[in-house]
C-alpha cells in the first residue's frame, strides 16, 4: 500500500506546497498516501486543488485524501505532521496589537513576550487533542510538528503525558545558508552545532567545509565595521527579502556572537523577543521600533494574506502549473522529507530537532524542551550528547525554560493568574494592573479558541455560589 503521511493543518497552502514539492523530488518514484486535514473547509479545498494538480503535472501516483475530519484519516498513517494556526492571521494579529496598547512592541509575537504566552493558551488545548487522536488511531506513527510556539506546545504535550511530538524548525539550517552568504562561501560547505530553545538557538561551533568558520566570519566583521554601517537598510520585512542583502543585516546576531563566540539562530527578527528589556520600546532597535519599521509586523500579515491569495487563484484556475511550483524552496517545511528518509533507511543523519533535555545538555534543565542536534534513525530522533555548552549561555535560556514552564501551566489549567504571571516573569512589562488588563483583553479577544478558560470560569461561578471558596481549580 505504501506510506502513509498526514498533514493536519493543511490550509495553509504555502506550507503544504512545499511538503508536497518535497515529497516529490525526494520520494518520487515511491507509493505514498497523502492525507491532507483542516477544519476550515474552504483552505482545505484550496489545498486539494492545488495538491492536486501537482501530482498531475508530476504524473505521480500518490494517492490523495482529504477531510475536515482528521479522525478518519489518522489510521494507518506512519507520518503525521501538524502546522495548525489556531485562529489563522486575525487571531495572531490580536497577538501583537492588543500588547502594543500597553507599549510592548513584538515584531513576531509567536514564541515568548506576550504574543507568544497568548498564542500558547489557544494552541495548546487544539494540539493535546490532536496528540490524543494520534495516540488512539496510529500509535506507531512519528508525530512532528511545526506549529508555535514551539517549545511550550511540545513541553506541554510532554507534560500532560500525551503522545510526544518532535518540533521541527528550519531556523538552524536557514542561518547556515545566512552566514555562508555572509562569507561568500558554498551553502554546502556550512555545517554548525547548535544547542537552544526554539528560535534562540546558539551556534557554539560554525564550520566551512569541517574548518572552524569563526576567524573568517570575525575578518569579514570587522572589515564591515571599519568602513562604518548604515543601520537605516536593517530588518527588512517580508516583502523585502528578494532584495540583496546588505553586508551587516543582523546587528545584535552579531554582537552576541562577539561577547560570546556563538551565533544565534535565527537571527534578529526572532532573537530580539527573548532580550526584550532592552528592546522593548520605542526606537530602542538601534533607532528604530521592532514590529513597526523594524521587521514590521503588518507587513508580515499582509505577506501572509497575499501569499495565500496567490495560492488560492493557482489552486482554482484553469491553467496548468509551472515547473516554479514544484522546485525545492526556502521554508520552514525544510528537513522533513530528509528526516523521513534518515529513518526509513536507518542512516542516523543529523538534524536540528526540538526534544525533551533529560540530561543530555547538564547545565540546562532536564525538562526542557530544547532545539539542539539529534540523529534520525529507524527509532525515531535521539539527542546528541552535548558537552561544555557555555554556562552564560546556558543562564539565558534557563531563564525563558522557567518562562515556558509558567505558561504551559497557564495553558494546561485555564489558569489566567499564570498567564499573568508568565508575562510579567519576561520583563515585557511591570505594571501588574496593566497586565491583568492587557490579559483580560487577550482572553476576550480569543475566547473563541480557549475552552479552558470558558470552563474555569464556570467552575469558578460554582465554586463562588457555595461560599466563594478559593480563585482556582488546579
Amino acid at each position: 500500500m505504501g506510506k502513509k503521511i498526514t498533514f493536519i493543518g493543511a490550509g495553509s497552502v504555502v506550507f503544504t506546497r512545499g511538503l508536497v514539492a518535497d515529497l516529490l523530488e525526494t520520494f518520487g518514484g515511491e507509493k505514498w498516501r497523502l492525507a491532507l486535514v483542516d477544519t476550515d473547509p474552504k483552505a482545505l479545498e484550496v489545498s486539494r486543488k492545488l495538491v492536486g494538480k501537482m501530482l498531475t503535472y508530476k504524473r505521480s501516483d500518490v494517492e490523495l485524501t482529504c477531510s475536515t475530519d482528521r479522525r478518519g484519516l489518522l489510521p494507518g498513517s506512519d507520518y503525521v505532521v501538524t502546522m495548525i494556526g489556531v485562529g489563522g492571521r486575525r487571531a495572531w494579529e490580536q497577538d501583537v496589537f492588543i500588547p502594543r496598547k500597553f507599549g510592548v512592541y513584538q515584531p513576531v509575537g509567536d514564541s515568548v513576550m506576550p504574543g507568544g504566552v497568548s498564542r500558547a493558551m489557544r494552541m495548546i488545548p487544539a494540539m493535546l487533542d490532536i496528540a490524543r487522536d494520534v495516540e488512539k488511531l496510529c500509535p506507531q506513527a512519528f508525530f512532528f510538528n511545526y506549529a508555535n510556539p514551539m517549545a511550550m506546545i511540545c513541553r506541554a504535550l510532554r507534560k500532560a503525558g500525551a503522545l510526544p511530538v518532535v518540533g521541527l524548525c528550519h531556523g538552524v539550517t536557514d542561518t547556515e545558508g545566512t552566514l555562508a552568504r555572509f562569507a561568500g562561501r558554498d551553502r554546502k560547505s556550512v555545517t554548525s552545532y547548535a544547542v537552544g530553545l526554539n528560535h534562540l538557538t546558539f551556534m557554539t561551533d560554525l564550520r566551512f567545509d569541517g574548518q572552524d568558520a569563526k576567524p573568517l566570519l570575525r575578518e569579514k566583521l570587522s572589515a564591515i565595521k571599519k568602513k562604518g554601517f548604515d543601520y537605516t537598510h536593517i530588518a527588512r520585512g517580508f516583502a523585502e527579502w528578494e532584495l540583496p542583502e546588505p553586508p551587516l543585516d543582523e546587528p545584535f546576531s552579531w554582537e552576541i556572537f562577539e561577547k560570546y563566540g556563538a551565533y544565534p539562530a535565527p537571527g534578529d527578527r526572532h532573537i530580539t523577543e527573548f532580550f526584550a528589556d532592552r528592546f522593548i520600546g520605542p526606537q530602542s532597535y538601534y533607532g528604530k521600533t521592532l514590529g513597526v519599521d523594524a521587521y514590521s509586523f503588518e507587513q508580515t500579515i499582509a505577506s501572509g494574506d497575499e501569499g495565500y491569495a496567490q495560492m488560492e487563484r493557482l489552486a482554482f484556475s484553469p491553467d496548468a502549473l509551472s515547473e516554479d511550483i514544484l522546485r525545492h524552496f526556502s521554508g520552514e517545511h525544510e528537513q522533513l522529507m530528509n528526516i523521513i528518509l534518515s529513518i526509513e533507511h536507518d542512516r542516523r543523519q543529523i538534524f536540528s530537532a526540538n526534544l525533551p533535555n533529560n540530561g543530555a545538555v547538564a547545565n540546562l534543565p532536564r525538562e526542557a524542551v530544547l532545539e539542539m542536534p539529534a540523529a534520525a534513525a529507524a527509532l525515531g530522533l535521539k539527542p546528541l550528547l552535548v558537552s561544555g555548552f557555555p554556562d552564560t549561555l546556558a543562564a539565558v535560556i534557563s531563564r525563558h525554560a522557567a518562562i515556558i514552564e509558567t505558561a504551559v501551566d497557564a495553558a494546561l489549567r485555564g489558569d489566567k493568574d499564570l498567564f499573568a504571571e508568565a508575562i510579567l516573569a519576561g520583563d515585557y512589562i511591570h505594571d501588574r494592573d496593566a497586565v491583568a488588563q492587557m490579559v483580560d483583553e487577550l482572553i476576550l479577544a480569543q475566547s473563541a479558541y480557549l475552552p479552558q478558560f470558558r470552563s474555569q470560569r464556570v467552575a469558578r461561578r460554582g465554586m463562588a455560589g457555595i461560599g466563594g471558596l478559593g480563585r482556582r481549580l488546579d
